[in-house]
């Protein structure tokens, strides 16, 4: 399997059968993401080296305008797409394999999980793995701690909250907090602060 086949694969959200040709492939995946995120992890780098090694983990080049604050995990790492203006501050994990893009001038706050994939429900075949896309639109800001489950949308000039759980889409320019997440106000009716 080439990694090509992989990304069409994941990105179809069919089902990855326990033991799979495509399952080994992902485990296969893993081993790099690994080696590159000890690499990242492990000493200082500056904002250009970081760059360079996170265009290394997702295999394709981020922009000048992007900025990271190690650490950062993942165990795949090949189907993340990032935009312009982009922070991803220390601490985040993503789950990837299903797929995370993250808009332009989007912020994610200390230790968010992004997970694109579930296991089976049933008990037989709790090893089959449910992949599911995270898009992350513009101008998004998640909060710290906050965790984003497979197959959510966040729309534009949203904000999720600070340990918010989110299960669903979230509506472009509105906040969300909570476990579940729930609708908390729109943006658009917030003075700024001053």
């Amino acid at each position: 399997m080439e990694l090509k086949d992989f990304l069409e694969h994941m990105n179809s959200g069919m089902t990855v059968t326990g033991g799979s040709e495509t399952h080994l492939f992902m485990h296969k995946l893993s081993q790099e993401a690994l080696r590159l995120t000890a690499e990242l992890n492990n000493a200082y780098h500056t904002p250009e080296e970081i760059r360079s090694l996170m265009s290394n983990l997702i295999g394709k080049p981020v922009d000048e305008s992007f900025a990271m604050f190690p650490p950062f995990y993942t165990d795949c790492g090949k189907n993340i797409t990032i935009g312009k203006n982009v922070f991803i501050n220390a601490g985040c994990k993503f789950q990837d394999q299903g797929g995370i893009t993250i808009g332009d001038g989007s912020l994610i706050g200390h230790n968010v999980v992004m997970a694109t994939l579930d296991h089976d429900f049933a008990p037989e075949k709790r090893s089959n793995l449910h992949p599911a896309p995270i898009v992350v639109e513009k101008n998004v800001w998640i909060g710290s701690n906050a965790t984003v489950l497979a197959g959510v949308t966040i729309g534009d000039g949203a904000i999720v909250a600070a340990g918010a759980v989110v299960t669903k889409d979230v509506t472009a320019n509105t906040i969300v907090g909570g476990v579940p997440a729930k609708f908390i106000k729109s943006v658009d009716n917030i003075e700024e602060k001053k």
